[in-house]
């Protein structure tokens, strides 16, 4: 029997699974005013912004889980998608979607319609079997760097020795927030890539196109406005639902599409930044456990991205070489 999604994040693993036991607090840390997250090793301050999203994101997970219980209890039943090594906790955007769709977290790679390889880390290895995102192993920020320059044939990355002017110093790991604005020429630091300032500010705030892709194909955009003094917080002014096609040019979706090709990327949220002066993107990040919707939207774009990103999982489930047919079902997704 398959668990419902909105019980899996206290649920014991299936078979074979290397995933998290136990309740969501096991998941990260609070000491001293700060919350450290085990799987990034992000470290945020306890303070009211973070209290009052963490209550803003409460609220939007009893919707969807209320949706989830009410399709279960209609016999309308979703998606059941089997994840390796780990499973998504509830905060996690591929657990919304799924949530949205009536789906259920299979408890046995046997009963599930689909394999996913979910795992919080910036290098991981390739599942014993195939699965979605499977193929996707590495999104350090070199490697999103060097695939972004083959793609799209002009580069993000900047030696800091020989670059001259501001220039973007962070870390290769995914989900740390550790970028910084340093001045070059300088010496490279161990463990730490280096690129071009994007500049994207208006001269107050700067804008960050967060897009979502399932399929490898941009499901949705959020543009998100911050100060332009806290362009690397995790905190934003205002966010907005967009169509990808009202936000990016045909060229340039058919090169995000090659991008997320050239990636092996079937679900994931891209962070793209638009030059002010070239009018050039640049994608900047990748990440395959990607959180949200993002707190700063409404209510009304919170429930109509996670209507879109679950379409977009429903389609994607039904053409996936990773989504077996169920075992003692007619149904094949």
């Amino acid at each position: 029997m398959s668990q419902p999604v909105a019980a899996s994040g206290s649920s014991a693993r299936g078979a074979g699974s290397a995933g998290r036991r136990g309740f969501w607090f096991r998941d990260f840390r609070i000491r001293r005013g700060r919350v450290r997250v085990f799987d990034t090793g992000a470290d945020l301050a306890l303070d009211r912004t973070l209290v009052r999203e963490a209550a803003i994101w409460l609220g939007y997970h009893l919707v969807v889980r209320a949706r989830s219980w009410l399709l279960m209890l209609s016999g309308r039943e979703g998606p059941r998608i089997w994840f390796t090594p780990n499973r998504p906790r509830p905060w996690y955007l591929v657990w919304s979607a799924l949530a949205w769709l009536g789906g259920r977290v299979a408890t046995s790679p046997q009963e599930a319609d689909a394999h996913f390889a979910f795992e919080d880390a910036t290098w991981a290895a390739p599942p014993s079997t195939p699965a979605l995102n499977g193929q996707c192993p590495d999104i350090s920020k070199s490697r999103v760097a060097e695939v972004f320059e083959q793609v799209f044939g002009y580069p993000l990355t900047v030696d800091p020795a020989l670059w001259t002017g501001p220039a973007v110093e962070k870390g290769e790991l995914n989900g740390a927030h550790d970028g910084r604005i340093v001045a070059c020429p300088t010496p490279a630091e161990p463990g730490r890539c280096y690129q071009r300032l994007v500049d994207t500010s208006d001269g107050t705030f700067t804008y960050d196109l967060r897009t979502p892709c399932i399929g490898g194909r941009p499901a949705a955009v959020w543009i998100k406005r911050k100060p332009a003094r806290a362009r690397f917080s995790i905190h934003n002014l205002a966010v907005t639902l967009h169509r990808p096609e009202a936000v990016f040019s045909v060229d340039e979706l058919a090169s995000i599409e090659r991008f997320c090709a050239a990636m092996n990327l079937d679900w994931g949220g891209l962070d793209i930044l638009r030059d002010r002066l070239s009018g050039r993107i640049y994608i900047v990040d990748v990440n395959k456990t990607d959180v949200g919707p993002i707190i700063a939207l409404s209510w009304r774009d919170k429930l109509r991205s996670t209507e879109l990103l679950a379409a977009a999982l429903a389609r994607l489930l039904e053409r996936s070489s990773a989504a077996p047919r169920r075992r003692g079902s007619s149904r094949a997704v």
